[in-house]
C-alpha cells in the first residue's frame, strides 16, 4: 500500500475516484514495466517511485482538462510504453483507448499489460501515425488525441490534428517550458484545422515537477495532405 495514497490523492485532485482494485492494476502494471524493461527499452525511469509520479501520476493528470472526461473515443499516439493511455484507461474505465507506437516490440508489452490487467475496449496498434491517420476508421473518429510522444509542438500537431473530430480536442504533455514551442507552431496547427485554446499547468504530487497541457481544439477538417508521407513531418515541419 506504499502508494496508495499518493495515488488515491492524484486521482482526487483531478475529480476521479480511486480505489483498491485501480491500486493493484497500477501495481502490477508497474512490476510488468520493471520486468519487460529487462529486455527491451520501455523507459528510461526504473525506481519504483519515479514510475509512480513520473509516468502514473502525469499521465492522470490529462484529466485537468475536464472536457476529457466526457470524452468517449481516445487516440493515444507515440504511447511508447503505454503513456498516458493505459494509466487513463485504470482510473477511468469506461473510456475507449487506442494505442498507436511504431514499434512492434512495445506493441506485444502493451497486449500483455492489457490481458494481465484485464482491460476492456482498448487495443494497441502497430504503425506509423502519418499512414494510420489516412485511414477512414481512424481519419478525425476521435474526441480526443493525446500524446505525451517526444516531439516539438509543430511536428506532434501533424501526427494528431487528423485524427480528432471537428470539435474535439489534442491533448500534448509537455515539460515546463512550452512558450517557445507554442510560438513556433501556432500556423502550423491553424492549417491543420485547430486552435491552441489554453494552457493548463499541473503540479505532480509527492514531488516538485511541473508540467504542461496545451490544449488544442479542432475547428475545422483537416486538409487530406496532411500528414504528409512518412519522413516528413519530422525532416520537414510545417511553419
Amino acid at each position: 500500500m506504499e502508494y496508495f495514497d499518493i495515488l488515491n490523492e492524484a486521482s482526487d485532485n483531478v475529480g476521479l475516484k480511486f480505489d483498491q482494485d485501480k491500486y493493484d492494476q497500477f501495481m502490477l502494471y508497474k512490476d510488468l514495466i520493471k520486468e519487460w524493461n529487462e529486455k527491451i527499452n520501455l523507459t528510461a525511469i526504473k525506481e519504483d517511485e519515479a514510475i509512480v509520479q513520473k509516468h502514473f501520476i502525469d499521465s492522470m493528470k490529462v484529466f485537468k482538462f475536464d472536457q476529457l472526461k466526457n470524452a468517449k473515443n481516445v487516440i493515444d499516439i507515440g504511447t511508447g510504453g503505454g503513456f498516458p493511455g493505459i494509466p487513463m484507461k485504470i482510473i477511468k474505465p469506461e473510456v475507449n483507448i487506442v494505442l498507436l507506437d511504431s514499434l512492434n516490440k512495445r506493441i506485444i508489452f502493451l497486449n500483455e499489460v492489457i490481458n494481465r490487467l484485464d482491460l476492456k475496449n482498448i487495443k494497441a496498434i502497430h504503425g506509423r501515425a502519418e499512414d494510420f491517420a489516412q485511414e477512414k476508421q481512424y481519419r478525425e473518429k476521435f474526441d480526443v488525441a493525446v500524446s505525451r510522444a517526444v516531439a516539438n509542438l509543430t511536428v506532434l500537431s501533424e501526427y494528431c490534428i487528423p485524427y480528432v473530430k471537428v470539435g474535439g480536442y489534442f491533448v500534448a504533455m509537455k515539460g515546463p517550458a512550452v512558450e517557445e514551442e507554442i510560438k513556433l507552431s501556432k500556423n502550423a496547427i491553424r492549417m491543420l484545422g485547430g486552435q491552441i485554446e489554453h494552457i493548463e499547468k499541473v503540479q505532480i504530487e509527492g514531488s516538485d515537477l511541473k508540467h504542461n497541457l496545451v490544449i488544442i481544439k479542432k475547428i475545422s477538417q483537416t486538409h487530406k495532405k496532411y500528414p504528409r508521407k512518412a519522413g516528413m513531418v519530422a525532416k520537414v515541419p510545417l511553419f
